[in-house]
């Protein structure tokens, strides 16, 4: 298949992290990328190794966000789907402790940049008669954490999916959220290993006795962004080895351990 024929799926924040998953998983799938983002160097270097395109995108600058769809659908192709990973994290502050500077960035970065790109691209889909738009949101927008920004925020753009996907579904876009637990990457490992962030080890509270991995996330992205799932729309499904259902388990009793073999299987 040549690059011209294959779809086209943009990923913002692309260049780095589980973006940079997304777009080699996307790109494994047969989708032509589009990776976009504030870092274009970083989005040249993971575009070209995925065999994609860069795009210079800031999802703070509601023109930018306008001009980038406009020169991806004109010099790339029409979008088929958008995975919106672009965001940024908080340290854990007391409510009195956080600058308000900071929390205005955070909500503008996580909730009204979810906003400007998926209203970008889905009126275009929508003309079209068809696409979808896959954001990533965080188990933190179904359980609070003292991130409590980054967390509303979440909660938020988990809302606004559901939003979005009535708004431009009768127009065949779909809209839908995967919400990753802690995922395991070198600097969680670390943070575990140091207890620089965690006071309990989170590995303990999952369900299924691990975190879940960037593979996983994107695989998870893959799906909902596909003909696959082409009856799901207004879902947030979440991707987090059971994080989110173990906490009630933790207070009563604990998470019960694997059951013993049976040596005659």
């Amino acid at each position: 298949m040549n690059d011209t024929d294959k779809p086209v799926a943009v990923v913002t924040g692309g260049a780095g992290g589980i973006g940079q998953i997304i777009c080699s998983t996307l790109a494994q799938e047969g989708w032509r990328v589009v990776v976009a983002d504030i870092d274009i160097d970083k989005a040249r270097t993971v575009a070209e190794a995925c065999g994609g395109v860069a795009q210079a995108l800031d999802i703070l600058d509601p023109d930018n966000v306008e001009a980038a769809a406009e020169t991806i659908e004109r010099e790339v192709g029409p979008v088929r789907t958008v995975v919106h990973s672009a965001a940024t994290f908080q340290a854990l502050k007391p409510a009195e402790e956080t600058d308000i500077a900071d929390w205005d960035r955070i909500v503008a970065l996580v909730h009204r940049g979810t906003y400007l790109v998926s209203v970008a691209f889905a009126k275009r889909m929508a003309a079209r008669g068809g696409g979808s738009f896959v954001a990533l949101s965080s188990w933190n927008g179904v359980r609070s954490a003292r991130m409590l920004a980054y967390c509303s925020s979440k909660a938020a753009v988990n809302l606004l999916i559901e939003g979005m996907a009535m708004e431009w579904g009768r127009s065949g876009v779909r809209f839908n959220a995967v919400s990753p637990g802690v995922v395991m990457t070198e600097r969680v490992a670390e943070r575990i290993r140091t207890g620089a962030r965690y006071t309990t080890n989170p590995i303990e509270m999952t369900a299924l006795g691990r975190l879940v991995t960037s593979e996983e996330v994107a695989n998870a992205v893959s799906f909902l962004a596909s003909d696959k799932a082409s009856g799901i729309t207004g879902a947030n499904l979440l991707v987090d080895t059971g994080t989110t259902i173990s906490q009630a388990w933790s207070l009563f009793g604990g998470i019960p351990g694997p059951r013993p073999l049976d040596d005659a299987t």
